[in-house]
C-alpha cells in the first residue's frame, strides 16, 4: 500500500512511523526540509522512520491509495497541492484534524472520486525539532465504518475504531480539547495548570458549556463525559502540554476558532449562553492576534501534539 502523509509534526510523525512499521511505502511531505523523520516511542526508544521526504508537491510521481492530511486546520489551504498530487478517484483521505466538518474543508481542494473520511484521533506527541517527534502516549483513532478497513489497514498497529455516528464522536473529541487546549495556551502552563485553585471549576464550567451545544446541535452526550474528560485529561500528567500550547510557543498560528470558536460560534446561534468559552474566545483571540493571524506556519511544523487525545 502507498500511504502519503501531509505535515510532519507530532500526529503526521506518528502516524508515518506506524505506517513504515507495518512495511508500506510511505512518503512525507513538508515545506521545510528535513532529513530524516525520527520518533520516539512512549517506551523511550527511539528509530527513524523510513520514509521518503518530499518538501514540493511536483516531486511527487504517484498517486496515494491511502492520504492522511495532519496539517494543522488553520493551514488546510495550503496543502491543495500535496492533495492534488496523491488523491485520485479511489483515494482514502483520511483528515486528521480538530474541530468539527473535516470533509467540509477540503470540498473544494481534492478529485470527486476520492474517499474523505474524518479521523479523530486520540493521542500525544510533542515535536521535539523538525524531525524530531516524542510520542507521548495514546494510540485509538475514530473513522466512519465505512473507511475502517482501508485505515485499519494502513495503520494496523493502532486502535482503529469505526462509528456510524460521527457527529458525537466529533463533538467528544472537540470537549476533549475544549479545556486543556485553551487554558494551557493561555497560562503558556502545562496541564498541570488545571490543577490550580479555580482552575478545575473553570474547566468543568467550560465543559458544561460546550457539552449544551453539542446536545442541541445532535450529538449524544451524557452528563458523565465532563468528569470523564477532566479525569482523563490529569492521567496525562502535569507535565504534558497541548498542541495549542505548543503552537503558542513556537510563534505559529494557533487552532482556537475550530475549538472554542466553534462552542462560541454555534452556541450563539443556538440560543445556548457560553459565557465562560466567549471569554476565552476573547483572550485566546487577542493572544494570537486576531482572528485571522499574523503569522506563518509551514507544513513542515504541521499537527503538534500534546493533550489533543487526538
Amino acid at each position: 500500500m502507498r500511504v502519503a502523509v501531509i505535515g510532519a509534526g507530532g500526529i503526521g510523525a506518528v502516524l508515518a512511523g506506524v505506517a513504515a512499521a507495518a512495511g508500506h511505502a510511505v512518503e512525507i511531505g513538508v515545506r521545510t526540509p528535513i532529513r530524516t523523520l525520527s520518533l520516539q516511542s512512549p517506551g523511550g526508544e527511539w528509530s527513524e522512520v523510513a520514509v521518503t521526504v518530499r518538501t514540493t508537491a511536483a516531486e511527487v510521481d504517484a498517486p496515494a491509495d491511502v492520504v492522511l492530511l495532519t496539517v494543522k486546520a488553520t493551514d488546510t489551504a495550503s496543502a491543495a497541492p500535496w492533495l492534488d498530487a496523491w488523491c485520485r478517484d479511489g483515494t482514502v483521505l483520511g483528515v486528521v484534524q480538530n474541530g468539527l466538518d473535516q470533509r467540509s474543508r477540503v470540498d473544494d481542494l481534492v478529485p470527486a472520486g476520492a474517499v474523505v473520511a474524518p479521523v479523530l484521533a486520540y493521542m500525544a506527541a510533542e515535536r521535539l525539532s523538525a524531525g524530531r517527534v516524542r510520542h507521548l502516549a495514546g494510540r485509538r483513532l475514530v473513522v466512519p465504518a465505512e473507511c475502517q478497513a482501508p485505515l485499519a489497514e494502513a495503520l494496523p498497529s493502532l486502535r482503529v475504531a469505526g462509528t456510524d455516528d460521527m457527529n458525537t464522536e466529533a463533538w467528544r473529541k472537540l470537549l476533549a480539547n475544549a479545556v486543556a487546549n485553551p487554558l494551557t495556551a493561555l497560562t503558556l502552563r502545562r496541564v498541570g495548570v488545571l490543577a490550580e485553585p479555580g482552575m478545575a471549576d473553570l474547566a468543568e464550567g467550560m465543559l458544561r458549556e460546550a457539552l449544551a451545544v453539542g446536545r442541541a446541535s445532535g450529538a449524544r452526550l451524557e452528563e458523565s463525559l465532563v468528569e470523564q474528560i477532566l479525569a482523563g485529561t490529569a492521567q496525562y500528567g502535569p507535565e504534558t502540554g497541548s498542541s495549542m500550547l505548543y503552537d503558542r510557543l513556537a510563534g505559529r498560528n494557533m487552532e482556537h476558532r475550530y475549538i472554542t470558536g466553534e462552542v462560541v460560534r454555534r452556541g450563539r446561534a443556538l440560543g445556548i449562553p457560553v459565557p465562560l468559552n466567549s471569554v476565552i474566545l476573547t483572550l485566546l483571540d487577542a493572544t494570537d492576534g486576531g482572528v485571522d493571524g499574523r503569522r506563518s506556519q509551514s507544513l513542515g511544523e504541521g499537527v503538534g501534539g500534546g493533550v489533543d487525545r487526538n
